[in-house]
């Protein structure tokens, strides 16, 4: 049985590979409900789910305004039944918040919202999807990271990932801390290219750090806090300083652009950070600053100050 954090398909196939493990049971659930609430038995070559609700427990996945969610669809889960908690000692407006009235239950029936986001599967079991705070708005995209994790999680080098948004609102950007399997290489456009074969280009970060191991705090869960700082994009190539007048002024509306110091003439403005949005801010300058009309996808099409 493993409990606690959520499973990741790679930790399911390592105790696999134990020669005496037969079965692997992924349990889930908080405290506040006397910390079992569901339970599944994982395949051997199947995604972990967290399951069915155990005996004497409810599970309903909400939206925001309590209202069920159709199968398959994301909602919030809220667990209730005989294991729920009284409340949090001493906090009345906490428990409050927290444990909320059960609408589909008995009369007087309260449940506890969860925070965590699932679905429920056509077979009746739960997918965990990760936690609502863990959502996060990027250049008018509603973002879920847990979802970006599981993915990055199932790459075949890869050992663990966490994804966090860096930045203002006006300039948020995804970051990526991943740790390789023991003797892996990892190579940061083939996790990419993993990424965008089953999430939108607006969920693959812009910028990966690769550390030997994730921060964890004294209950062995990663400390996003203690993440550290990751260097300012930078192209794959030796920086080339601008050698003509139209390219200083091309480079000096990327640079305002992206917020970097510098910006090389062989640079991709897209390996620095750069998307659509900043893309059109470009078009905008450029047009300003050298009264020509140019077309959005010429920047698509010509990615560096040289080429532009």
């Amino acid at each position: 049985n493993l409990a606690g954090e959520a499973l990741p398909e790679t930790l399911a196939k390592q105790v696999y590979a134990v020669p005496t493990v037969r079965k692997l049971y992924n349990l889930y659930g908080p405290s506040e409900d006397t910390t079992y609430s569901t339970a599944s038995l994982v395949g051997r070559d199947e995604v972990p789910l967290i399951g069915r609700p155990l005996p004497a427990t409810r599970a309903y996945v909400l939206d925001a305004s309590l209202q069920p969610v159709p199968v398959g669809v994301a909602g919030e889960l809220y667990l209730a039944g005989e294991g729920q908690a009284r409340g949090y000692l001493l906090r009345p407006e906490l428990t409050a918040e927290r444990f909320v009235p059960e609408p589909f239950g008995p009369l007087g029936g309260r449940m506890y919202r969860t925070g965590d986001r699932v679905r429920y599967r056509v077979d009746g079991r739960l997918e965990y999807l990760g936690r609502i705070d863990f959502q996060v708005k990027v250049r008018g995209f509603r973002i879920e990271l847990g979802e970006i994790e599981a993915a990055l999680r199932r790459a075949p080098a890869l050992k663990d990932a966490v994804v966090v948004a860096k930045g203002d609102a006006a300039d948020k950007r995804l970051v990526a801390y991943v740790t390789p399997k023991a003797d892996a290489s990892l190579e940061v456009e083939a996790l990419k290219a993993h990424l965008r074969q089953g999430l939108p280009e607006y969920m693959v970060p812009a910028t990966f750090v690769v550390l030997d191991a994730l921060p964890l705090n004294a209950n062995g869960k990663v400390d996003r806090k203690a993440l550290p700082e990751p260097e300012a994009p930078r192209s794959g190539n030796t920086y080339e300083a601008p050698r003509t007048e139209v390219e200083a002024k091309l480079a000096s509306i990327w640079a305002e652009v992206l917020r970097l110091p510098q910006v090389g003439v062989r640079d991709s403005f897209f390996e620095l950070g750069g998307h659509s949005l900043l893309a059109t801010q470009v078009v905008s300058r450029v047009r300003a600053e050298f009264n020509v009309e140019l077309p959005l996808r010429a920047l698509f099409e010509s990615p560096t100050v040289e080429a532009l």
